[in-house]
């Protein structure tokens, strides 16, 4: 089954129907939990493949009950051996290769599980009231289907707050139209926009490799470029869509994962808006706990800004090495980390020599946002070359044209993408600007139905009239 087909959507939306048979928390529990083993088994059907999946679990709990009866220590030791099977779980390429196993086995969504299990170890370690969490609430928010693929990283008690409440949370009318706009919202991106804008690249990407004159392979450079950062977001955020409007349908808020990412005017501001759970778990359990270690051992005001800026480095650097086990993602790392550190330095700098008030003004100031923007989006799509092809394919890319000819590119990109967001911003603008007396025109009612019919004929056609597949969700991958 697909995380993003036909089939996906049906099968959330036949268990949230199921689910709303009771308001029994126990009867909800019990679906979302048959309705999870179902999911893994839809994925693969040899329940062998899962021993290795359900050891790293086991290995959880058996952290978590160490913590709950007090072992010396537990915590940290618990926390070690997480990391370490994860990492040996994940085959990264530092670990000799003899001590892997080199039978099959699943590794689907065992990224989202680890954040999970870290989350509930940290947690039950700090906290002095020990709060028991049962076998059966760990499975549930550990495999819960609608995020064990790819995320959102939701929060323990995030979670159990709507799933074992004794009055659920209200579905009405209205929140169930929204749920279903945001379904074909989201099976529209992933199956129609990911899909154009893969096209694109792969064709892009053949025309690199191919002896043709220097305006084309110019071309086709700056088409691979600028692409594959807009095919990732319809990829991802549409496949959150989905799986957030079909748990809210089950009764369950999942965190929200994008903010119009693209329209950040710096690279910190873009992990704001860009995976948001995934930077808000390293910034709450990386980047706070390792400021703070800092700062109290180096008191010299003069160097706290930069203790900021080294551990927003260690933080995404940590964000980059997460995505995949080999040296390609080390370099994924390092640019993220670098990017938020010079993003980083930059604002000390510039505060410094104009003052809040200065800086202030600057940095609201139009022209600098859309530049920046602008910039934003060329740096990012200049680091996801080390998120999706391996050191070979980059070689070939970025010697198909000269490094003069790439600087061209890059330039034309920050250039381009300054001028088109600044567009789209203004035109999403002047477009909310239409009002009645019940709010903008474009999110009423009758517009939001007339919108969401429309994506869902399109998608409708692509996907069953041209039997044309869509993209695989990227973040399976991690």
């Amino acid at each position: 089954m697909d995380t993003a087909s036909f089939q996906f959507v049906f099968f959330g939306l036949a268990v949230a129907l199921v689910s709303n048979f009771s308001r029994s928390r126990v009867w909800r529990s019990a679906v979302l939990l048959l309705a999870s083993l179902a999911f893994l088994g839809f994925l693969a059907h040899n329940p062998m493949v899962f021993l290795p999946l359900f050891g790293f679990l086991l290995l959880g709990y058996a952290g978590l009950l160490m913590i709950e009866h007090g072992w010396s220590k537990s915590a940290v030791w618990s926390i070690l051996a997480v990391i370490f099977v994860y990492i040996w779980l994940k085959k990264y390429t530092f670990l000799p290769e003899g001590i892997f196993l080199h039978s099959l086995y699943f590794t689907l969504g065992l990224s989202y599980i680890f954040f999970r299990v870290l989350h509930l170890l940290i947690e039950a370690g700090d906290n002095r009231e020990k709060q028991h969490i049962g076998v059966g609430p760990y499975l549930l928010y550990t495999l819960n289907f609608t995020t064990l693929v790819s995320g959102p990283i939701q929060r323990y008690d995030e979670f159990a707050r709507d799933q074992f409440a004794a009055e659920p949370i209200p579905l009405g009318p209205r929140v169930v139209g929204l749920q279903l706009e945001r379904i074909v919202r989201g099976f529209f991106k992933v199956n129609v926009l990911a899909m154009l804008f893969n096209m694109v690249r792969v064709d892009a990407l053949a025309q690199l490799a191919q002896p043709l004159p220097p305006s084309l392979k110019l071309y086709a450079a700056f088409r691979l470029a600028i692409v594959y950062p807009l095919f990732l977001y319809a990829n991802f955020s549409g496949y959150i869509d989905i799986v957030i409007a079909l748990a809210r349908l089950m009764r369950v808020r999942l965190p929200e994962n994008f903010d119009r990412p693209f329209s950040a005017s710096s690279f910190l501001d873009f992990w704001n808006r860009w995976h948001i759970t995934l930077s808000t778990w390293l910034k709450t359990y990386v980047y706070n706990p390792l400021l703070m270690a800092l700062m109290r051992r180096i008191s010299l005001l003069a160097l706290q800004p930069l203790l900021g800026v080294f551990c927003f480095f260690v933080t995404f650097f940590l964000i980059g090495v997460w995505h995949g086990r080999t040296s390609e993602f080390v370099f994924y790392g390092i640019l993220l980390g670098g990017g938020i550190s010079i993003n980083k330095l930059w604002q000390i700098e510039l505060t410094r020599s104009l003052g809040r008030k200065g800086y202030k003004a600057l940095a609201s100031n139009p022209v600098y946002i859309a530049f920046g923007r602008g910039l934003t989006f060329s740096w990012f799509a200049f680091s996801l070359f080390w998120l999706w092809g391996d050191s070979k394919q980059i070689g070939k890319i970025f010697t198909a044209i000269g490094v003069l000819q790439w600087l061209g590119v890059w330039l034309a990109i920050w250039l381009c993408m300054t001028a088109v967001l600044a567009a789209w911003e203004g035109l999403r603008a002047a477009l909310l600007s239409i009002r009645t007396s019940g709010g903008p025109v474009l999110t009423s009612r009758y517009a939001r139905v007339v919108y969401a019919s429309a994506l869902g004929l399109v998608a409708f056609v692509v996907v069953v009239l041209l039997s044309q597949p869509a993209p695989d969700i990227v973040y399976k991958a991690f």
